[in-house]
């Protein structure tokens, strides 16, 4: 049986309306009820442990039309293709920074405030310059993120966790009990609200390691907006997917 905080995943899938829909079931112990949710990696379903999959799945077929819907909505999101040309733009906390490319000396991106994202190349070539863009991010995204997680530390009276970057395309934050909290770097993309909601959310589970309404609370005490915040971020988060 898995400790309090970790969960057993499990890939299974089922018929409805005659499709067949594959589906994440994720157990943990302690959680009460069953929750549904459908994002870029398809539908995943949490329950508890002591829950037969009989009944979840009679859950998840009472809800066929939602899961048919959410899935038809993300099947019909597009991810941006991503141009890495002289002039182009990359998204970064809101807004389009165009890209400088200059031939020439080492691989390596530099934002310079009011002209872009300078990116010097050796050799000239959209890898490269991908390369050099992504490593800027990174070094970009674990100094604001371990920033705004102080920030907000500090406001939830919390001692500040470690904070870690990881390359997730869609699961934007995470935290376990050793007070470790993971950003994805491209988190960074987005506007400051919305990552400023996703670092609450996190700190919320150094208290709360669950979405109980408890948790909840303590995401709307650190967040008051965080509702309007969440459905921005799940409206628009294909848009910081790309690359």
């Amino acid at each position: 049986m898995p400790p309090p905080d970790e969960a057993l995943r499990e890939s299974r899938a089922l018929a409805l309306g005659g499709e067949p829909i594959p589906y994440t079931l994720v157990r943990r112990r302690g959680r009460r009820g069953i929750g549904l949710k459908v994002d870029a990696e398809g539908l995943t379903v949490s329950a508890p442990l002591s829950i037969p999959v009989a009944r979840i799945e009679k859950v998840v077929a009472e809800s066929e039309s939602w899961v048919r819907g959410k899935l038809r909505v993300w099947r019909e999101r597009r991810v941006p293709v991503q141009r890495w040309e002289d002039g182009a733009t990359v998204p970064f906390l809101g807004e389009a920074l165009p890209l400088r490319i200059l031939a020439g000396g080492r691989n390596r991106a530099d934002h310079e405030p009011g002209a872009g994202l300078r990116v010097t190349v050796a050799a000239a070539g959209d890898e490269a310059v991908r390369r050099a863009v992504v490593a800027w991010y990174r070094r970009t995204a674990l100094v604001h993120l371990a920033q705004r997680a102080f920030f907000f530390s500090r406001l939830a009276v919390l001692a500040p966790p470690r904070v870690m970057l990881s390359s997730a395309n869609s699961r934007w934050g995470s935290c376990n009990s050793r007070r470790e909290v993971r950003f994805s770097w491209r988190l960074v993309k987005a506007p400051p609200p919305l990552v400023d909601y996703v670092v609450c959310h996190e700190l919320a589970h150094l208290r709360h390691m669950n979405h109980s309404r408890d948790f909840w609370a303590e995401v709307g005490r650190l967040c008051p907006d965080y509702k309007r915040l969440r459905e921005e971020l799940e409206a628009t988060d294909h848009l910081y997917r790309s690359f």
